[in-house]
């Protein structure tokens, strides 16, 4: 069982947020990256995406949380809580 839970955020070619949740980070980018990830991702316009952001979490119930939270707010509030939050060591992209 994973011990580091993640909530992510890609920044999309079509200049969207997404967020989501993972224990691995490198291979969900991966999976987002080659169509096999989230339904909205899987879309051409979307791709290549770029992870931008990620926090760590000690139970999935933390990081699934931050995520749903984040995905209820508004554009302008997404950047600014981008802005305030700090990141943990992003994979390459």
């Amino acid at each position: 069982m994973a011990n580091e839970h993640y909530f992510y955020v890609l920044h999309c070619k079509d200049q969207t947020f997404y967020g989501g949740y993972t224990t691995d980070l490198a291979r969900r980018l991966a999976e987002h990256n080659s169509g096999t990830g989230a339904k909205y991702t899987r879309l051409q316009k979307r791709r290549p995406v770029e992870m931008i952001h990620a926090e760590v979490f000690s139970t999935r119930s933390e990081a699934t949380k931050a995520e749903s939270a984040f995905k209820k707010l508004t554009r302008v509030q997404k950047e600014r809580y981008l802005n305030t939050h700090p990141t943990c060591p992003l994979p390459e992209n």
